[in-house]
């Protein structure tokens, strides 16, 4: 045992040792606040560590992330939200912590830092603009920086580096290219594809556009649009509009298998960057959390409101989709919108937001929702929870709700009682229907069950929307994956 805290049992303990292995840094996380508190210990001697070593109070206010990028001769260098929403990189002695010594070595800018290393004697920061991705080079004292090509607009899934290797390994995909590795070599400035899948997919039919559009009280909120080439903007295509909105978290383009199956069936795809996710620093994620999480909601009512204004799609050929929180937005969005969409899918989704926290991990999502325990937060629970604004006589439109026995993060209950209650209520002939399935988890199902759900909702929401056969001359997508 190095570290516990009995007196925060619902608090998460992650540690992590220094690349030369002489410190050990333990951070607390309150649930799934994005604070932290942080400490430290010097182990000595890497080959015979200290494993007794009393650990050092560096920042315990609880009043910002504080995430270690690396030590290099007694220097901490820090990756902290500390009056720099967007976070910045700092430098400071571990003998001298305190952030009035504090020496910024890349400064709060346009982008969100997501990640920094050092990299063969340099820093490599992964940041994100609008969500895309940025990779930028820095000298250890934040100087001279200079940006690595990436691919397109997209996304870079991981950074590997170390300080003692000239090597910086980074993984990149985007909507219409599945994952790829490169290693760019420091010194030399130069990059080479490590791996690159073999996928029977011609993209040169299809491109992906962002663009801004004015949520409900004005807030500009990005959104991708992937779609053929010079598509017709009659109101006749089918669209799939997939959402999330929470918990600091940014929708980056990435690959999915069935996407070129939809857009060979002359499908749309569309995903906004709801507030309440991290998108542009943590105030994007504070303007859809707790009090104002009815601006997810809202957000995501006013992307599907401008693909229609605009003839990407109608009403009755618009199918929503999210998963776990996002399945909390896509209930919501149905009992708020009923009439707005063709189609719905909600996976896993937390849907009784009264009693969300009674409930297996329920309680770490506390900051990001409030509890009903608190007078005030029951308020905006209650006007949202979509279990509890279901009304009979609504007429509802085609939705699949899916969840697993085993899922012990967002418990079957939510699903349960929510399709009960919307069968009961539904006042028209579209179908409400339940999936379940067992010997998977929340975020993990064996290829061949997650095979069968992918296809059952992706079947489900296209003839919902009114797809029977693939438009004439389109030809067939063969996603096929080769090792």
């Amino acid at each position: 045992m190095v570290y516990r805290r009995p007196d925060l049992p619902r608090w998460i303990i992650e540690g992590q040792v220094s690349e030369n292995g002489r410190y050990l840094f333990v951070s607390l996380i309150n649930g799934t606040s994005q604070n932290n508190e942080l400490y430290y210990a010097d182990l000595g001697n890497p080959d015979r560590p200290n494993a007794a070593a009393e650990l050092e109070p560096l920042y315990t206010g609880n009043d910002a992330a504080y995430i270690v990028v690396g030590v290099k001769g007694g220097t901490l260098y820090l990756q902290t939200t500390l009056h720099a929403s967007r976070s910045r990189i700092v430098a400071t002695p571990l003998a001298d912590p305190a952030p009035a010594h504090w020496r910024t070595v890349v400064p709060e800018g346009k982008g969100v830092i997501q990640t920094a290393g050092l990299a063969g004697g340099r820093m490599i920061v992964q940041s994100e603009i609008a969500a895309t991705s940025r990779l930028t080079l820095y000298s250890i004292r934040g100087q001279a920086p200079s940006q690595l090509a990436l691919p397109s607009l997209g996304t870079v899934t991981s950074v590997s580096s170390r300080d003692d290797s000239n090597s910086i390994y980074y993984g990149f995909t985007s909507f219409l290219y599945p994952g790829r590795i490169y290693r760019y070599a420091v010194r030399q400035a130069s990059t080479q594809t490590v791996f690159a899948p073999k996928v029977k997919f011609d993209v040169s039919p299809y491109e992906t556009r962002q663009v801004f559009y004015a949520s409900k009280d004005g807030t500009r909120v990005p959104m991708f649009i992937v779609a053929r080439r010079g598509v017709k903007l009659d109101g006749r295509n089918p669209t799939i509009l997939y959402g999330y909105g929470g918990f600091d978290i940014t929708l980056m383009p990435g690959f999915m298998p069935v996407l070129p199956v939809w857009l060979e069936l002359g499908g749309i795809y569309a995903v906004p960057n709801l507030r309440g996710g991290g998108t542009f620093g943590e105030k994007w994620h504070d303007a859809g959390m707790l009090a104002h999480k009815q601006n997810v909601f809202d957000d995501f009512a006013w992307a599907a409101k401008y693909l229609i204004a605009h003839g990407y799609t109608s009403s009755k050929h618009l199918g929503i989709q999210g998963y776990s929180n996002g399945g909390l937005l896509t209930g919501a969005s149905i009992t708020e919108h009923p009439e707005l969409f063709g189609a719905a899918y909600i996976g896993h989704g937390v849907l009784d937001m009264l009693r969300y926290q009674d409930f297996s991990g329920g309680a770490l999502w506390a900051p990001e929702y409030g509890t009903s325990s608190s007078p005030r937060a029951f308020e905006w629970l209650y006007a949202y929870s979509p279990l509890n604004n279901i009304h009979r006589g609504t007429c509802y439109p085609p939705t699949l709700i899916t969840t697993s026995w085993d899922d012990d993060r967002v418990v079957p209950m939510h699903e349960f009682k929510f399709t009960a209650a919307m069968q009961r209520a539904q006042a028209c002939a579209n179908p409400i229907l339940l999936r379940t399935t067992g010997a998977t988890s929340h975020t993990y199902m064996p290829t061949d069950k997650q095979i069968a759900q992918t296809a059952d909702v992706w079947a489900f929401e296209a003839y919902s929307l009114g797809v029977r056969k693939p438009p004439a001359g389109a030809a067939r997508a063969v996603a096929a994956h080769k090792p």
